[in-house]
């Protein structure tokens, strides 16, 4: 039973990764990322040793992707933001 929901969970997550990311649309790394718990269970559970190390790789990518997409523009964004009032209370 616990193999059917990750292969379910592995089609869901995975092919929704796949198009999001072929659209260039930052929700594709955090659905490549949520489909990962399945891969890892799944390969792990049926001795695919293989497959289970590349997917703790690919886990390691998707959590790139996240910060590059998602983390790091909020950071550069605060940082922006605090430059622009720095700036705004020196004229003042």
């Amino acid at each position: 039973m616990i193999d059917l929901i990750c292969q379910i969970g592995i089609i869901i997550f995975g092919i929704s990764a796949a198009f999001l990311m072929a659209f260039k649309n930052k929700l594709g790394v955090v659905f490549g990322f949520c489909s990962q718990p399945f891969w890892i269970t799944t390969s792990y559970m049926n001795d695919q040793f293989g497959v289970f190390l590349l997917s703790l790789i690919y886990t390691v990518t998707w959590v790139i992707g996240i910060y590059n997409w998602w983390i790091k523009p909020m950071k550069e964004k605060n940082e922006r933001y605090k430059r622009n009032t720095e700036e705004c209370k020196g004229k003042l």
